[in-house]
């Protein structure tokens, strides 16, 4: 960043995923906060004509608050790569390997990281036969925030029928029971355990709605299972080449104790919602959210 007393901040939000509201949120939250932390910021809604906003307005780093494909995926890296710009957040290969769920899956099991058995298929023959035997979940490879995601449970008779708009291929996974737990890693260090607690599934509405899910930050879990999640975290933001702050989400069958715990997936930029997991994490380690994210901007750099 530039030595300059208020350096200039451009916040990037909305873009054109499916995730373009949640995004708005996140952005507007951040740089509020950002303004309050005495920066210079900019408000850019992240469109095709992106380069030539950022050259108008020279900003000495980027925050990052764009979320889901385009935003997640290595694509806006890659182009503040090359315009040598500071980013905030993982760089092209952990934010492409972070949303790829199968590549990211095989980076976690060669760290010796617990997952379930999952295999990419055809969306017609998802929708044909099961493919593995429920129960079981299908969704989309490259999407986050619970987006598209079906539940066939043990019962069904019939495979699922998609949405229209799902992609050509599909992952399918085991279905993992239990509770959902979640942890922040903040450069090297993993901040604490919550417990995400909800009616049924948690799904995009129970992420971002006001009353959505109840957290239990931390987590009321025994000793040796809370440091299993701290250290896994850990572990998949190092084997994913992340830098910054990225959150990991876990099942836990407590009927199997530690073997019941698998990774669901790392988010290499975690939502920035009034409801959002990692602020409230942080929160806990008694960070402001206007302190998060003044340390966020502080990580920001380019890979090369």
């Amino acid at each position: 960043m530039s030595s300059r007393a208020s350096p200039k901040v451009a916040v990037l939000m909305g873009g054109p995923s499916v995730e373009r509201e949640v995004s708005l949120v996140s952005g507007r939250e951040c740089a509020a906060a950002l303004r309050g932390e005495g920066f210079d910021v900019v408000e850019l809604d992240a469109g095709q004509d992106l380069p030539e906003h950022l050259a108008r307005h020279a900003p000495d780093v980027v925050f990052n608050a764009l979320h889901g494909r385009w935003g997640e995926d290595g694509c806006v890296q890659g182009l503040l790569e090359w315009l040598r710009l500071p980013y905030t957040h993982s760089g092209v290969l952990a934010s492409a390997l972070a949303m790829d769920k199968t590549r990211s899956k095989e980076a976690y099991r060669a760290a010796g990281l617990p997952v379930v058995e999952s295999r990419l298929a055809c969306r017609d023959e998802v929708q044909a036969r099961h493919v593995i035997a429920p129960p079981y979940v299908v969704k989309p490879n490259n999407e986050g925030s619970s987006v598209g995601i079906h539940i066939v449970h043990e019962a069904a008779n019939s495979p699922p029928r998609l949405d229209p708009d799902m992609p050509e291929t599909v992952m399918v996974e085991a279905f993992a029971p239990g509770r959902e737990l979640t942890v922040t890693v903040m450069g090297t260090r993993a901040l604490t355990v919550t417990d995400i607690l909800t009616e049924g599934w948690y799904d995009y509405d129970a992420k971002y709605l006001p009353g959505g899910s109840r957290h239990v930050v931390p987590a009321e879990v025994p000793a040796a299972l809370f440091d299993a999640c701290m250290e896994y975290a850990l572990r998949a933001h190092v084997a994913l080449g992340c830098r910054g702050l990225s959150r990991t989400d876990f099942r836990w069958d407590e009927a199997r104790g530690l073997d019941g715990l698998v990774l669901l997936e790392t988010n290499t930029q975690p939502g920035m919602t009034p409801t959002s997991l990692s602020p409230e994490q942080a929160a806990q380690c008694g960070m402001s959210f206007g302190a998060l994210c003044r340390w966020i901007v502080e990580d920001a750099s380019c890979d090369r």
